[in-house]
């Protein structure tokens, strides 16, 4: 797909807005497949070339990216809040904006009046750039040939049985009803708002069908429907039940017991569970920056390379950019991040195994930017990720400061939702989703406490993405013999553990998420049981290092207590 950059000119509201004509005030969008991305009021997309913005001055040609679009999608989503045309460019072909578009801006602001100006451009203009998205025109109106499809929440019309159907089709899995009623029917009316609260209370958990006998024929004779209201209901397919009469208790209770029975709350969300009844939003990640000359001379003698030397400006740059005026998001990705794969990967070869430890602290720090780590989650293999992790693959001989920074690398590597799935999804081809899980579950017994706390953050955000998932109603992310392993090595660490606090809290959170809401009749569940888990995490409470240790209560007591 091709990638194209829209310039626009916004120098023509700079009299109405500020008083002064101001030459040089620039708007950049992206446009890719048919969409052009800006940012206004957040990410907005529009056909391109319909903005609010006009037209644009210049259109130049980036180049060809083959990233499927919904990879694209989910990157600029990722980048709601801090998106510019810029890390889009970067992201999609490898390269910026050229120099002559970025620079145009620079030759006003440079000035000491446009110094003195700035301020107040970008008070003027915010209203201008982020505008809300115009309108798009009015489809034209389509013959109406089947149901129109409804939104979740509102009582689904048809006419005929072949609607009717569909929408018993698209019930299967869950739960359906159908409210028969005609145009000549009083009692009907009493029940409608009843229905309409039940459709929106049920959401997408159950699907509310209306239709008019007096109308529909063919679905009174298919049905053997004569009196309304009648109501039909089925749970995964079946019928269950039926009945007449207007009464909106009945119907009220009868449809709430019918979407309880096609999904069950499962009894942890009736227990005290306030840590784990939440989609997490937080993952633990490492944001420390070490002295980078001593960082730096442990690469030499790499360490003069130009591309380091972009790279540790610009961790430099967005350590030091920590306020809400100056933001880290302010500070631009350097061009020489597609070309940085390969530094990284010939420089660790080149390296003394003694100094690996400052390369992978250095990606570390990199991919704290969501855009650095945003590019490289799409890196076919995962080459440059797994060379620095490779030392993993024989621990007994990996020193301890490399090992602790692989674990906080790989912490980092959930500053961007693109990671996620490569992370916690088991593919043929997804070496790096093994080893990940292996170095985890390895590390969680190791004798250095700093290290077992690191390696519990790890096992604390892989449980925590599974377990939004789950609570979110979707697949678990981990299969069930992944998290059996996972649960299998945190058990034995909180058994073991018995000096440090943090990694106590780390360890008791991760299963928490591992088990709460896991199938009743599941391997997670019967492997708590047989190894006796409870009595375990209860006896931490009586050791006075873990006296203040909040989840001791909630996971041993209420989650594992009453929960198993």
């Amino acid at each position: 797909m091709d990638v194209e950059l829209y310039v626009y000119d916004l120098s023509k509201y700079s009299l109405a807005l500020t008083g002064t004509y101001i030459d040089a005030i620039y708007h950049t969008s992206i446009v890719l497949d048919g969409v052009e991305y800006y940012f206004g009021q957040g990410i907005q997309t529009s056909v391109p070339g319909s903005t609010h913005h006009g037209q644009p001055m210049e259109k130049l040609l980036l180049g060809k990216t083959e990233l499927p679009i919904d990879v694209v999608e989910e990157y600029v989503q990722s980048l709601a809040s801090i998106y510019t045309p810029e890390d889009l460019a970067m992201f999609l072909v490898g390269k910026g904006i050229p120099e002559h578009i970025q620079n145009l801006p620079q030759t006003f602001l440079s000035t000491p009046f446009g110094q003195m100006m700035k301020p107040q451009i970008e008070q003027a203009l915010r209203g201008v750039t982020q505008a809300a998205a115009p309108a798009p025109p009015p489809l034209p109106r389509a013959p109406v040939t089947a149901v129109a499809p409804a939104r979740p929440g509102t009582v689904r019309q048809v006419s005929n049985v072949s609607q009717l159907e569909e929408q018993l089709k698209s019930a299967v899995n869950s739960c359906a009803v159908i409210f028969f009623t005609s145009a000549t029917c009083p009692p009907c009316k009493v029940v409608y708002p009843t229905y309409d609260e039940l459709a929106e209370e049920a959401g997408d958990k159950a699907v509310l069908i209306k239709v008019d006998i007096s109308a529909a024929y063919d679905v009174s004779l298919k049905y053997g429907v004569r009196a309304t209201p009648t109501f039909m209901t089925f749970l995964k397919g079946n019928k269950l039940e039926e009945w007449s009469g207007a009464d909106p208790a009945k119907l009220r209770g009868n449809v709430r017991l019918l979407i309880e029975m096609a999904h069950p709350t499962h009894r942890h969300r009736q227990l005290h569970l306030p840590s784990f009844q939440r989609h997490l939003s937080n993952f633990v990640m490492y944001k420390k920056v070490p002295p980078l000359d001593k960082l730096v001379q442990k690469l030499q003698p790499h360490h003069e390379d130009p591309r380091l030397k972009s790279m540790i400006a610009f961790i430099t740059a967005r350590s030091s950019a920590t306020t809400p005026t100056s933001p880290a998001a302010d500070v631009a990705v350097p061009d020489a991040l597609p070309t940085f794969a390969s530094y990284l990967q010939s420089t660790f070869h080149a390296l003394p195994p003694e100094n690996h430890f400052a390369l992978v602290d250095l990606a570390r720090l990199l991919f704290l930017d969501t855009r650095v780590s945003s590019f490289f989650a799409e890196e076919p293999n995962h080459t440059t990720l797994l060379t620095l992790l490779s030392p993993s693959t024989n621990l007994s001989s990996c020193p301890y400061n490399l090992r602790i920074v692989m674990l906080q690398l790989i912490c980092n590597l959930f500053s961007s939702p693109l990671y996620l799935d490569h992370l916690t999804t088991s593919t043929a081809n997804n070496n790096l989703h093994t080893t990940v899980l292996t170095l985890t579950t390895s590390s969680l017994l190791d004798p250095h406490p700093n290290l077992r706390t690191v390696a519990a953050s790890l096992a604390y955000n892989l449980s925590a993405a599974n377990h939004n998932a789950r609570f979110a109603g979707l697949p678990d992310k981990f299969t069930e013999e992944e998290q059996v392993e996972l649960t299998a090595s945190l058990v034995e660490a909180i058994a073991q553990e018995a000096e440090s606090a943090e990694a106590l809290h780390g360890l008791l959170f991760a299963l928490g998420l591992l088990v709460y809401e896991a199938p009743a009749d599941g391997a997670v569940v019967d492997l708590c049981r047989a190894m006796g888990i409870v009595e375990t995490v209860r006896a931490k409470g009586e050791m006075p290092v873990f006296a203040k240790e909040g989840l001791i209560r909630e996971v041993g007591g209420e989650l594992l207590g009453k929960g198993l």
